[in-house]
């Protein structure tokens, strides 16, 4: 008989490294998937904060070789009617719970969705998720996973307003360095703003009108604004704390106005 090939496991908790969650979610799935690769994307995500998780990890999923299954448990914990989901998507396998965090993930229904069954007497999250990536692992039918799904919890992602001359619209991230991430994009900016002059603007910061190909375009301890390899737009300081020090928290408004 064929050996399975070595999948790889990557974990996007917010469980922290200070406790018993996270050894014990990796021990069952050890025990399942025993030639498994586990890899951290983060366990630092702030409790119950899907926003934060779905931000980092779709920045990050497609970067693995395809066949990764990627285990994702933030704002989760049993109970009866929990639905847990395994997800076929782009030759990339997704577990996780149904609480709107996929739907903030893909920006496309996916290809295939099921809600994993046969979990009676089972009310442990780490068995829960290690007998649908052991099924994976394995690499048996994958639709035997679970039960169809057409449609799995929404979660409505705020999107800028946009006017004629402004687009409008929120803090998404702050990163460990507290450059300032918004939901503006590339394409919507050149969309709206047509090569035209503008303002940048967040709080009572001094406008930003130029755009940086790099942090470095400007003199140290300057402020700036540059579109990051995502195609969103931030504000930074060169060498410095641009959050701190300009006091820019996430879902703080933001707004892009052209001339």
């Amino acid at each position: 008989m064929a050996q399975p090939n070595t999948p790889v496991i990557t974990l996007t908790t917010d469980f922290g490294h200070e406790d018993f969650h996270l050894p014990r979610l990796k021990a069952h799935l050890i025990t399942a998937a025993p030639s498994c690769r586990l890899v951290d994307v983060t366990h630092e995500i702030p409790p119950y904060d899907i926003v934060r998780a779905a931000f980092i990890f779709k920045r990050v999923w497609r970067q693995f070789p395809e066949g990764t299954i990627h285990l994702l448990s933030v704002n989760d914990f049993y109970k009866v009617k929990s639905r847990f989901l395994a997800i076929l998507h782009d030759r990339h396998f997704f577990v996780g719970p149904d609480n709107g965090m996929f739907s903030l993930i893909f920006d496309e229904t996916p290809e295939e969705t099921y809600v994993l069954d046969g979990l009676k007497g089972i009310t442990s999250l780490p068995a829960i998720y290690a007998k649908a990536i052991g099924h994976i692992a394995e690499e048996k039918p994958f639709y035997e996973v679970g039960l169809p799904l057409k449609k799995f919890t929404e979660r409505l992602a705020f999107q800028p307003v946009i006017g004629p001359d402004y687009i409008r619209g929120t803090v998404s991230f702050i990163d460990r360095y507290d450059n300032v991430t918004t939901n503006i994009t590339r394409d919507r900016f050149d969309e709206i703003g047509q090569g035209r002059p503008f303002q940048l603007l967040i709080k009572r910061m001094v406008p930003l009108v130029h755009l940086s190909e790099d942090y470095h375009d400007v003199e140290q301890g300057e402020t700036l604004c540059r579109f990051s390899s995502d195609g969103f737009l931030e504000v930074a300081i060169n060498s410095g704390r641009a959050a701190s020090l300009l006091s820019i928290q996430e879902e703080d408004m933001v707004q892009v106005q052209f001339e």
